[in-house]
């Protein structure tokens, strides 16, 4: 499996259309991750206290860190645009979203990989057929995955575990933890696979990962965990399969992280309520 796949595998991420169609005027947003896509037209988007972003040809805009934003049409003709809510568990929100800048701006021309993905979108949208509602949200979240890729291998990410991927030495270091996040890892075995002195690795993961290791592998284990107890594994079983002796350490580590055990965020889950916001995650891939 390849570092992207590996990190993306472990995390749950969802999507859904909230706009589709024709754009008159202007549609406020508000402070939950939203994913744009314009296919013609001309559209304006304002976050207070940055400049404007002019969008005159089809482009993608991803702001996954939740910014009160609008979108206003200032073309001669409605704009044609899709909006996407983007929503990350605790464990994603930590490791996916860091990695992302507050804005990802992409523009899309008949040679870019996304060409094809939006224009079966925009088609879905347009068309009346059986399934249509399902379909869009499943390529939305589809289209998620893109725009992550496309901005990894472009060397577009910064900092975060998407940006470590790039790295020729934090990779290694990276790829190591997803393998095996319940192994007991030492700084010294970290910096021996990066090939570094225990300093220079401590103080190079921090600064483009965004994290101590310590903080990354205990927020590895996180997604891992609610992944098992999705699966209805039970706590103990859970705990030793992320490196922790009993699950009463696990429940102090869910408590710290999330405020809840993990048996209270397994029923908020299945409520479809997401611990971080309060609000209904459906749609969750992965």
């Amino acid at each position: 499996m390849d570092n992207l796949s590996g990190i993306l595998n472990q995390h749950t991420f969802a999507t859904v259309i909230n706009h589709s169609g024709l754009l008159t005027g202007v549609k406020h947003f508000g402070d939950q991750g939203q994913l744009h896509l314009l296919q013609s037209g001309k559209v304006r988007l304002n976050r207070q206290g940055h400049r404007d972003l002019l969008m005159d040809r089809p482009s993608v805009v991803l702001l996954p860190k939740g910014q009160q934003h609008l979108l206003e049409s200032i073309g001669d003709q409605p704009a044609k645009v899709i909006s996407a809510s983007v929503s990350f568990s605790i464990a994603s929100s930590s490791l996916l979203v860091k990695a992302l800048p507050d804005i990802v701006y992409l523009q899309v021309t008949p040679q870019c990989s996304l060409s094809c993905t939006v224009q079966w979108l925009f088609n879905e949208v347009f068309e009346q057929r059986l399934g249509k509602d399902i379909m869009i949200n499943k390529l939305g979240e589809i289209f998620m995955l893109q725009v992550l890729r496309h901005a990894t291998e472009k060397g577009s990410l910064h900092q975060g575990a998407l940006a470590a991927i790039n790295h020729p030495q934090l990779r290694k270091v990276i790829e190591a933890i997803h393998a095996d996040p319940g192994q007991h890892w030492s700084l010294n075995e970290l910096a021996s696979i990066a090939a570094m002195s225990r300093s220079k690795f401590a103080e190079s993961f921090k600064s483009l990962v965004g994290q101590t290791p310590n903080d990354y592998i205990t927020d590895q284990r996180l997604a891992v965990a609610q992944k098992l107890l999705k699966r209805n594994k039970p706590v103990n079983y859970v705990a030793g399969e992320v490196g922790y002796e009993h699950g009463s350490a696990l429940v102090r580590i869910f408590k710290k992280k999330l405020g809840v055990s993990p048996r209270q965020w397994l029923q908020q889950s299945r409520k479809g309520y997401s611990t971080a916001t309060g609000a209904p995650a459906a749609g969750l891939a992965g």
